[in-house]
């Protein structure tokens, strides 16, 4: 378990072992805490389609790993049994930034919502999540 009290560079540090959200996807842990977690990554090329567009995989994968900071700290291992995700809008931005929320957070299970928008504002996808704790 990841104490509600643990520093921002040690949430970092750990969540840096998932690696395809910190290598090959580069996103980046803005906050943390118990219920909550913002994570962002630049826009390059390796995250667009073959349209130009930013691929929905790519998208998925930062709401994921919001979502993994935000229902982990402070609670047993928990791990993600049903997601739904829409994709509102095209980026326009340079940036996408996912924000997590807890909804409900119960002894075996959690509910989430998780909004990402690119850097101009624009609502880019809307996620919600249902986990699982592990006792």
């Amino acid at each position: 378990m990841i104490d509600e009290s643990c520093p921002i560079e040690e949430v970092r540090n750990y969540f840096g072992n998932d690696r395809f959200a910190t290598e090959a996807c580069k996103c980046r842990v803005l906050e943390a805490s118990h219920g909550h977690a913002v994570c962002a990554f630049t826009i390059e090329d390796i995250h667009r389609n073959a349209t130009g567009n930013v691929m929905g995989g790519a998208i998925f994968t930062l709401a994921d790993f919001a979502l993994a900071i935000a229902c982990n700290i402070g609670e047993n291992p928990t791990v993600s049994i049903h997601n739904s995700i829409e994709y509102l809008s095209a980026t326009k931005g340079t940036e996408l930034t996912a924000t997590c929320e807890c909804d409900r957070s119960g002894r075996s299970t959690g509910f989430y919502t998780i909004d990402v928008r690119d850097n101009l504002g624009v609502h880019i996808a809307h996620m919600i999540a249902t986990c699982a704790r592990r006792p």
